[in-house]
Formats: structure tokens, sequence, C-alpha cells
């Protein structure tokens, strides 16, 4: 069965957390860019507040990313499954200071 592909993305995240995906089905997160666009370092959050529960879940948080340079949250072939009704969240310590994007494999066959 082909799988879909899609992504979602953000531009200029800044100190209010962003909503990047719900998930509707079983979802696997393949990647997660952030840029940095501000002139000084930023530190960012990546977390998940897991469906129908009040507590986050952190993929990373005040990671430094340096003036110029991106930071790829998940490497060596690492994926995140994000089960239906899970919200992928970001935010960062500055206003208006990160490009976010990230790939996922929507509704994961069995």
């Amino acid at each position: 069965m082909a799988q879909d592909f899609e992504r979602n993305i953000a531009r200029n995240v800044g100190a209010s957390e962003v909503v990047l995906r719900t998930a509707n089905s079983d979802d696997a997160i393949i990647g997660i860019n952030i840029a940095n666009v501000t002139t000084t370092q930023i530190l960012m959050d990546v977390y998940i507040t897991g469906a129908g529960a009040t507590d986050d879940y952190y993929i990373i948080k005040d990671a430094p990313i340096p003036v110029g340079s991106a930071l790829q949250v998940l490497d060596g072939g690492a994926k995140i499954v994000m089960q239906s009704g899970d919200i992928l969240n970001v935010i960062s310590d500055t206003a208006s200071s990160a490009d976010v994007w990230v790939s996922v494999v929507d509704t994961i066959s069995s």
C-alpha cells in the first residue's frame, strides 16, 4: 500500500506555542528541521500533548540554535509515532525567530 507523505510548516515561530500537527490517525514523524532566522541564538522546545491528556512530552527542551544554523531534531533514521488526537507543538524563547518544517507519513498502513 502506498504511503501518504505530508508536511507541516510554520514561519517565524516565536514565544507563543504553535500547533504544527494534530494527528487524525496513526502518523509517523520522519523529520523535524528548525532554522534560526534571527541574529541571536535561540532556544527551542518541541513537544507532544497526548490525546485527551494535559501533559506535555518533550522531544527537545531549550535546545540552542546558533545564529545562521538549523537543528535537525530527528536523525539516524529515528521516527516518532503520533496517535489520533496527539498534538505536535513548537515554541521559541524569542519572538519571530524560527522556521519549522515537519515531514510526516500520514495514516501508517498495517
